[in-house]
């Protein structure tokens, strides 16, 4: 009796999801998600484990968002996955940290091919290793017909050092003659950043609590609607993803001006 309640109760859940997703499908979906993915070290404590068995289950996560997002027809999906003040942190955290991509990639590969999503990658990977920037030119080369959902990974990325790298070539371009001063302005600019080729986030999403933006796409995020979240990246899922798209359809985005007001 209580298997067949069980069941009965997984299947109106599933139902109700269901339902929720269709409704969030007849609205505007963010083409662009950016999430700090937050909390991972934190929920290994909780549980007495070593951080990295956090980082391990932060990934299973990853996967699970990834797949969430592409069925809901999110064009670009971008993760904060090492930052680069993140080499402070004990080294046998960072070599794990730094055999992540090489474990994830090859595992998820396969289904990231067959699934249509496209890999790239923002940040200096000059100083990662070896068998990391291995493991990410083999996905970014796999996927490069693909024209789905971009999985964007911003690896050893830190937004000031993106926006003073602009500035110097900016600069660089100005004295060779190759760009007028008189020809800077917000979309000059942009092209410089590592995000050339991407449209700004729509949606940044925050897990576990913590309300800044610790050096992640600060020019890009200027007009994006934030969404900060109590809950640890290992245990964020589909229904966490599902509240932070509602929350960001039921906003107002009037880019300083009076748009929503005007249609009204």
């Amino acid at each position: 009796m209580f298997n067949k309640m069980k069941l009965w109760k997984t299947s109106k859940d599933k139902e109700h999801s269901e339902d929720r997703i269709g409704q969030i499908l007849n609205q505007p979906i963010p083409r662009h998600i950016a999430i700090i993915m937050d909390g991972n070290g934190r929920w290994a404590k909780k549980r007495a484990l070593p951080r990295i068995a956090g980082h391990h289950e932060g990934m299973k996560t990853v996967r699970k968002i990834t797949k969430a997002a592409n069925r809901l027809g999110v064009q670009i999906l971008t993760l904060y996955a090492f930052s680069t003040e993140n080499w402070k942190r004990p080294k046998s955290e960072v070599d794990y940290l730094m055999k992540l991509p090489e474990e994830f990639l090859g595992n998820f590969l396969p289904e990231l091919v067959k699934e249509n999503v496209k890999v790239s990658v923002m940040g200096d990977t000059s100083r990662l290793p070896g068998y990391t920037r291995k493991a990410v030119d083999r996905a970014i080369n796999d996927t490069r017909h693909n024209n789905g959902l971009i999985l964007n990974f911003a690896l050893n990325y830190g937004s000031r050092a993106e926006i003073i790298h602009a500035i110097k070539q900016i600069s660089a371009d100005v004295k060779d003659g190759r760009l007028k001063e008189s020809d800077i302005d917000d979309e000059c600019f942009s092209n410089y950043l590592m995000t050339k080729q991407l449209n700004d986030p729509d949606l940044l999403i925050r897990t576990s609590g913590e309300l800044r933006l610790s050096n992640f796409m600060l020019w890009q995020l200027a007009y994006t609607e934030l969404f900060f979240i109590d809950v640890l990246w290992p245990d964020f899922s589909e229904k966490h993803l599902l509240d932070a798209i509602e929350s960001f359809q039921s906003r107002s985005r009037r880019y300083g001006g009076l748009i929503s007001e005007e249609l009204q």
